[in-house]
């Protein structure tokens, strides 16, 4: 299978003496040991043990399979939360007295988390610039991670993956790619080096806004040592909601080319608009990450997040934003419904005041995941809230 969405659909690999060819809801809690007296269990295709829920799940272990294939990683591992990945992955990898190089904008309880690392873990968080330069430049031989968003949210700025890899002796450093905003769909940061790839599967790997998960894929190695922590933390992506993501994952590619042209006529629009002041979506030729976009994402897609400034006040902003109807007041993305926040309110709200100012992340800026309904209702709605 070489196929992108071929994987998503038939990845799994999961085989009964039924022939089913989706693999079912196993809600056991306890497996039989191989050998009772020896307290023996089976093994799974990694070698983990297959006894005890909190530690495997053989419908959470088929969606490992896809995502690890989608990646081009060697193994996966599934969370209940796009935050228990990250959590765990901060927890095993750092040691006190670590410096961790972040960009100044990520999602802000990646920054709160972090927070709450260095007074408990004295490690030290350097924040940078949200590009490769920056980040180079403050890397140094006592750092031990650099964690970077693919695209950053909420103003879409896109990291050169390809300058970072090429200039940085990454063997040396532990690279983690957040690629939620991206999608194996157009990047695959392992490509470039990065040790791990997280995701928030609530966003486009679910892609319907009814399941909450997250998930961790790099080299097995790595996914090994971090399967005992996840043992350990009880942060396993129960069956149902791994059921829902493989259900969700097997139209992933054919959704994210909807959002991604659906996002691109609403920028086009916006940016024509003379109520808008700025649009911020690397699929437009004059974004200043356009050229870096097209280099290093594997398709012409921009994926479904628009961020724009309207022109006037907050409360300008506030009444825009309530005066649309088919495009909904509520946090997330990638889901199948057209979501808008406001990111001071949102997700940027932890992000210091001094850097929101810097990144652009303004009172009258408001981030659009733009969903799969029509997209001439979309734009009417927009038209229609703009204009009023």
């Amino acid at each position: 299978m070489k196929g992108f969405s071929t994987i998503a659909i038939h990845g799994h690999e999961y085989e009964d003496i039924y022939g089913s060819h989706v693999p079912p809801i196993y809600v056991s809690v306890v497996y039989e040991y191989v050998d009772q007296e020896l307290g023996l269990a089976k093994f799974t295709d990694r070698g983990t043990n297959l006894k005890y829920g909190r530690e495997e799940n053989p419908t959470t272990r088929a969606l490992e399979r896809i995502i690890s294939k989608l990646e081009g990683a060697e193994d996966a591992l599934v969370f209940n939360s796009g935050m228990s990945a990250i959590s765990t992955l901060f927890l095993y990898y750092l040691r006190p007295g670590d410096k961790v190089v972040v960009p100044m904008e990520l999602y802000s309880s990646v920054f709160v988390l972090l927070n709450h690392l260095v007074s408990k873990m004295n490690i030290r968080v350097v924040k940078v610039w949200p590009s490769a330069e920056a980040i180079i430049e403050a890397v140094d031989k006592n750092t031990s991670m650099v964690f970077i968003e693919s695209m950053t949210n909420p103003t879409n700025k896109v990291i050169d993956l390809e300058y970072l890899s090429k200039s940085l002796d990454l063997d040396e450093k532990t690279l983690v790619v957040d690629n939620t905003f991206t999608t194996p769909v157009i990047l695959k940061p392992i490509k470039y080096k990065a040790k791990l790839v997280v995701h928030s599967m609530t966003k486009y790997f679910g892609g319907h806004n009814d399941v909450v998960g997250g998930v961790i894929a790099g080299y097995r190695k790595n996914v090994v040592e971090l399967w005992e922590w996840r043992r350990l933390l009880g942060g396993i992506l129960q069956p149902f909601e791994a059921y829902m993501v493989l259900r969700g994952i097997k139209t992933l590619e054919v959704r994210f080319e909807k959002h991604s042209n659906n996002a691109m006529a609403v920028a086009e629009y916006l940016a024509e608009h003379s109520k808008i002041e700025e649009v911020l979506y690397p699929g437009l030729s004059k974004s200043p990450y356009h050229s870096v976009a097209r280099k290093i994402f594997e398709k012409p897609l921009f994926g479904g997040v628009v961020s724009f400034k309207i022109k006037g006040s907050y409360s300008d902003v506030i009444n825009f934003v309530k005066r649309l109807k088919v495009i909904k007041r509520a946090p997330s993305l990638g889901g199948t419904e057209s979501l808008i926040v406001i990111p001071i309110k949102a997700g940027s709200q932890f992000i210091e005041p001094e850097y929101r100012q810097k990144l652009g992340i303004t009172e009258n800026l408001v981030r659009l995941s733009v969903g799969l309904e029509d997209v001439n209702d979309i734009l009417e709605d927009l038209g229609r809230a703009l204009n009023y």
